[in-house]
């Protein structure tokens, strides 16, 4: 790990830029082992000797001062840190003025009014636990609720993004956080953090979002010795970074600072852009009577290395700035390096710098990324969405490849055509006799020999040859006798009354001649062998697969409001699957809550219920934890592996739900938990509502029961 002098050091040198130094600077702190004091004599003496920029200088003060916030909170020993430290300056007495200025507005100020760190809490409720990095606007730290956790919730943390000192002298901070806060409410997708609320306590102003458990993604790209990974691997970051943008462009927001720093990517293997901080709407309407009030951009908060030049030059926002943005961030994911070598685009147009083509890339995805790279906005990728319609490779191929498959499948159509068509032809009639009237002669064709003389007159035959025969009134020919009458293959019109007549239960049915296969949920109280034997009973079925799980009488009121949406799911080939981990759904106390889903070839909203055993209802999906329910086409995702939920009592037979709609299914959030009964009521309207305007064939469900018990000693 190196000192904070040589980290310094290196940024004056140009060996370490802005990010990468903020990357590694709270690490470097913790570390080194030295006093505030004396690491802000370090900075002193470094900053002396080649001044750093305001903005920059004051942030680095700011985290050295964090140190002494973090160790008295924690007990530790107050060190005596002056805050009227002069800060040194070279520049002129034009910064020495509005350094000791701003040193004078912190004279005399209570320390935790001015810094709030690790160890600290906010409005006697959020204690901020960890710092997990900086932005334009500010620091982010974990926090821990202690409102929740008093409440003994499932999920008691949540990330803060606290505003920088100077960011926070703006008399317009408040505002811009309140515009954050209500951006990313419009702003609700399973790729885009969560923002909840802001607030501020005293001078503080801060933001709360959701907690993400991961890194950012320039800390994979400064990673020492990383030179960029293979098109396949960097393909799913780059498409949930796709899927972001798009979505805030379809709604007339750019974002105006994407960069590595503000793409996470979680332990889920999950992307989720961060910061839309700055973002400036680029369609603005009507009843936006406030939004020339306060423009973010007039914060100056904009990265050079990933910035467009148009951004640089102060132009109004467009989307094609964030695609330009893209492009560095693709270009560095594949190959480990900028694309123009960190240069600002200005810069770099200047030089006539033109990217080289990575090797790993063919020809249709570079011209794709190129044009991202275009320092013209005109010349430049006009969409997100058809970047990664040329870019990705993968989806390509499958497009291709369905393609390939038909044409097989067509092909193999024609063949066997071609084959009955020979076998017609050539293979010998296996009727006893066929005759027709030719020109008034009775002509029979050639039959399947059946004595030995016949055998040996059939092969000297031509395939069709046919031999006529005197008609003899002696010896009338007999009529070929009927094959028996085929008896009529089962049907579900003829299985689907007896189904409907089974209460408390959820049955799809699949025939095939004569075999039924019936598979689904039963009450208890019925009984899966009366079911068996109530279908066996009926006309046509030889063959008889029962596949049911038996279900607690405290199910049926679920049951009876999603059984025909279930049934639908299944009968359409079950488009829409929900899975519990482990396999089987056996849970103990303390256990997380993990389930697979994945939606039908269309576009859908989510609705993920967990129905517990003392008559409340969960909401995993939409929830105050997971807002965006939206899903694009043949969606899978992975729910709950961060813990989100966790197994408690009571214990028993409980049950996940997942509910597909093509609409969102309630207008307004319901809270996180609720009674089954007003649930169940509330949802059996609306559904019905959808159902009428939309289709209930658009509504699809799947269950998942769960057995939870205590945990073993």
């Amino acid at each position: 790990m190196a000192s904070f002098a040589r980290v310094i050091h290196d940024y004056q040198n140009g060996e370490l830029s802005r990010d990468e130094l903020v990357a590694q600077l709270d690490s470097t702190l913790t570390t080194e082992g030295l006093g505030p004091t004396q690491l802000l004599e370090m900075l002193g003496s470094a900053h002396r000797k080649m001044p750093l920029p305001d903005e920059l200088y004051v942030e680095v003060r700011r985290r050295i001062e964090q140190l002494r916030v973090s160790n008295v909170a924690a007990g530790g020993e107050e060190t005596g840190i002056q805050t009227t430290i002069e800060i040194p300056s070279l520049r002129g007495a034009g910064r020495d003025s509005s350094a000791s200025a701003a040193n004078a507005g912190m004279a005399g100020v209570p320390p935790h009014d001015q810094i709030k760190g690790t160890g600290d809490t906010l409005n006697n409720r959020f204690v901020l636990e960890e710092c997990l990095g900086v932005g334009g606007m500010g620091t982010v730290y974990k926090a821990l609720d202690l409102r929740k956790l008093e409440a003994s919730d499932r999920k008691p943390y949540l990330a803060i993004k606290v505003l920088n000192v100077q960011f926070r002298g703006n008399p317009n901070s408040l505002v811009a956080l309140q515009r954050e806060a209500r951006k990313a409410q419009v702003l609700a997708h399973r790729n885009i953090i969560t923002v909840y609320d802001f607030d501020r306590d005293g001078p503080i102003v801060y933001l709360t979002m959701e907690y993400l458990s991961g890194k950012p993604l320039s800390q994979l790209l400064r990673t020492p010795g990383y030179q960029g990974m293979p098109v396949r691997a960097a393909l799913p970051i780059v498409r949930g970074m796709c899927s972001a943008l798009a979505y805030a462009h379809e709604r007339g927001f750019v974002h105006c600072d994407f960069k590595p720093a503000n793409v996470f990517l979680t332990t889920n293997a999950e992307v989720k852009v961060i910061d839309f901080g700055i973002a400036r709407v680029f369609q603005r309407p009507e009843e936006e009577s406030d939004a020339t009030v306060f423009d973010p951009g007039s914060l100056g908060a904009l990265t050079p290395a990933y910035a467009s030049p148009e951004m640089i030059e102060h132009r109004e926002p467009d989307p094609r700035d964030d695609i330009y943005a893209l492009g560095c961030i693709t270009y560095e994911l594949l190959t480990g390096h900028h694309p123009f070598d960190r240069l600002s685009a200005t810069q770099a147009r200047n030089a006539d710098f033109k990217p080289q083509r990575p090797a790993n890339l063919d020809a249709k995805q570079w011209r794709a990324l190129r044009a991202t790279l275009s320092f013209d906005r005109q010349t430049r990728m006009p969409s997100v969405v058809r970047f990664i319609a040329e870019f990705d490779n993968e989806a390509r191929a499958e497009k291709s490849g369905t393609l390939v498959k038909a044409g097989f499948a067509g092909f193999a159509v024609v063949c066997a055509a071609a084959v009955g068509v020979f076998a017609l032809r050539s293979g010998p009639s296996r009727q006893n006799a066929a005759s027709q009237d030719v020109d008034g002669s009775k002509v029979v064709v050639a039959q399947e020999a059946s004595s030995p003389e016949s055998s040996a007159v059939a092969p000297t035959m031509a395939p069709s040859a046919a031999v006529p025969v005197a008609p003899s009134a002696a010896t009338p020919v007999a009529p070929p006798a009927a094959p028996p009458a085929p008896r009529p293959a089962l049907t579900l019109a003829a299985v689907t009354p007896l189904l409907a007549q089974v209460p408390c239960s959820a049955l799809a049915a699949s025939t095939q001649d004569h075999s039924l296969t019936v598979r689904g949920y039963v009450s208890q109280r019925y009984g899966a062998a009366r079911l068996k034997n109530a279908l066996a009973a009926l006309p046509g079925v030889d063959a008889l697969t029962l596949e049911v799980e038996p279900l607690a009488d405290d199910k049926c009121d679920t049951i009876k409001a999603l059984a025909p949406y279930w049934t639908h799911n299944w009968q359409a080939g079950h488009v829409a699957a929900l899975n519990v981990r482990p396999p089987g759904g056996q849970l103990s106390e303390g256990d997380p809550l993990v389930v697979d889903v994945t939606t039908p070839g269309y576009d859908s909203y989510v609705n993920l219920d967990y129905y517990q055993l003392d008559g409340s209802v969960v909401h995993m999906v939409p929830s105050p934890r997971a807002k965006d329910n939206q899903a694009p086409p043949h969606y899978s995702a992975t729910i709950g592996s961060a813990g989100d939920w966790t197994i408690s009592k009571p214990f028993g037979s409980e049950m996940v739900v997942l509910l597909i709609t093509p609409v969102a299914l309630f207008d307004k959030p319901r809270p996180e938990s609720e009674s089954r009964a007003d649930y169940l009521h509330a949802l059996e309207a609306r559904l019905a509502q959808i159902g009428g305007k939309y289709g209930r064939d658009h509504i699809v469900a799947d269950f998942a029961p769960i057995t939870t018990k205590p945990h073993s000693p």
